[in-house]
């Protein structure tokens, strides 16, 4: 009988449906069931912010979301993170239990960098190897004149500086520990100066750091006021692996030791002076047919039509050019990079807000070298109109980055329809596109579903698509997010896209 009994409850079981069979399974399964291997792996997914809430759910999250290989990766800066020490009290207890050997990346606010604190990250945080130090919001320092200890692997130290605080008392102490530096960020504050002048301070020697960071491969001397070539001359004279050397927004570099900086830097490839005060003499200077680089951000610089010829048609091997808002920049430039350079390496180019430049002389250009862009952007010229892209679509086939249109108001519509679908059908490998359009000249149909489908289904290695606000942005991200797309769609107010993407030391780069 309890043979025939098992075979009558295998049977029934037989005529469950697939769906009720899984529906069976689901109700024995819950979340607390899963193997904490598993749950470790979900919560890698989470902020810091909200690990710390899952803590608070039961004793076996709380035990998960203290383990230290989520802890790898910590800022402490609230207006960053979310994440907020109370007290340094806490925040050694943090090093020693919770971050420990697992530590690789911090960043610290002014409060929290004291001697002890470094002391802490030195002795119990040995893997640590990059490390964040905000001094911008600073009124005065904490005293270091009893701090003999500092982290020794770093290979990534970025300082925001402060106006007015002399930082030398701090480096003093620090010097000795950092020559294993790889990348060094100093962070100005360009954009907190008002409009007023001011008296300008050199708040951290620069002459002194280069001499104890013999190892450089990238620097980033960003927003700083006081920065100017002697600076530049001084890190090229003792940093001889520099590969990347970036000082946008600070306004008082010219441009006159950039010739002695590629003579000492024979491996420099990448030179990054956005909104900086070149001279189109001290650049003209430069021996640029003997230099290894192969990218250059001049944005913004107003140099001569003169001297970008000559920079250009003398470069050997170009891959990245963003050479925006520049009014000697023509079509005169463009043709002769044509037929006396050697643009057949460019990989990204930026031209955006280039008035003097003609559709005529970009397709010219685009319909040459179009094919082997990964990037372009042409925005802020209101006489380059989707014609031109609709015109120049087809060719850019190996495309990634596409940030075209301009935010003031235009004569003239912009049908949004046509241009995706011609997106969509010409460019498989798009990864970040921006339409900076005025949503008032956008003109779409009751069709564009259709157009948008087929952009979501063809370019699925799509991240970013930036739009802004207004009618088409809501139709496009309702679109993405019944997709499942949620975090595709976003708006000019919150994002912005940039070649910066397709730099060979982009992550190097990056810095809060």
């Amino acid at each position: 009988m309890d043979s025939w009994g098992h075979l009558s409850v295998d049977i029934a079981s037989s005529h469950l449906s697939r769906d009720e069979r899984s529906s069976q399974r689901a109700a024995k399964t819950t979340i607390e069931k899963l193997p904490d291997k598993i749950l470790l792996n979900i919560f890698s997914y989470l902020t810091h912010r909200e690990i710390c809430r899952m803590a608070r759910v039961c004793k076996k999250w709380r035990v998960i979301a203290y383990d230290t290989r989520l802890w790898t990766a910590v800022s402490l800066r609230p207006e960053i993170s979310g994440l907020h020490v109370g007290s340094l009290e806490s925040l050694l207890a943090l090093i020693s239990i919770r971050f420990g050997p697992s530590l690789r990346y911090i960043e610290l606010p002014i409060e929290l960098i004291t001697h002890t604190v470094l002391h802490e990250l030195a002795n119990k945080c040995p893997n640590l190897t990059h490390m964040l130090l905000d001094f911008s919001t600073a009124m005065q320092l904490h005293d270091f004149s009893e701090m003999q200890a500092f982290p020794t692997k770093l290979k990534y130290l970025c300082i925001c500086l402060s106006e007015v605080i002399f930082m030398e008392g701090f480096m003093r102490k620090i010097y000795n520990f950092i020559n294993g530096l790889e990348i060094l960020h100093l962070i100005g504050t360009y954009e907190k100066v008002e409009e007023e002048e001011e008296e300008i301070y050199e708040v951290i020697n620069v002459h002194k750091l280069k001499s104890a960071t013999p190892n450089l491969r990238v620097i980033n001397l960003y927003g700083i006021n006081f920065i100017d070539d002697s600076h530049i001359d001084a890190f090229s004279s003792n940093c001889i692996q520099l590969e990347c050397l970036a000082v946008n927004y600070c306004s008082k570099v010219t441009g006159s030791t950039m010739k002695t900086l590629f003579q000492r830097s024979k491996r420099l490839r990448c030179l990054l002076m956005n909104q900086t005060s070149l001279v189109s003499e001290h650049v003209m200077q430069v021996d640029w047919e003997k230099t290894a680089l192969q990218e250059l951000d001049i944005t913004a610089t107003d140099l001569s039509t003169e001297c970008l010829v000559d920079m250009l048609t003398r470069i050997p091997s170009l891959r990245f050019l963003s050479a925006g808002q520049i009014n000697g920049f023509n079509d005169s430039v463009l043709k002769a990079w044509m037929e006396q350079g050697n643009p057949r390496s460019l990989v990204a180019l930026d031209l955006s807000h280039s008035d003097n430049v003609t559709d005529d002389g970009l397709h010219k250009f685009l319909s040459r070298y179009g094919h082997q862009l990964w990037g372009l952007s042409l925005s802020g010229m209101p006489h380059i109109t989707d014609q031109l892209w609709q015109s120049i679509l087809p060719i850019l086939t190996n495309i990634k980055i596409i940030i075209m249109g301009t935010q003031e108001r235009l004569g003239v519509n912009i049908h949004v329809d046509q241009l995706m679908d011609g997106i969509a059908n010409n460019c498989p490998n798009l990864e970040r596109l921006e339409l900076r359009w005025d949503p008032e000249n956008l003109r779409f149909s009751d069709k564009s579903q259709k157009a948008i489908d087929i952009l979501r289904v063809k370019c699925l290695k799509m991240r970013c698509l930036v739009l802004s606000d207004g009618r088409y942005y809501e139709v496009v991200k309702a679109n993405f997010e019944r997709a499942d797309r949620m975090t595709v769609v976003r708006t000019t107010t919150s994002c912005r896209c940039s070649n910066y993407y397709l730099l060979y030391n982009y992550k190097d780069l990056i810095f809060n």
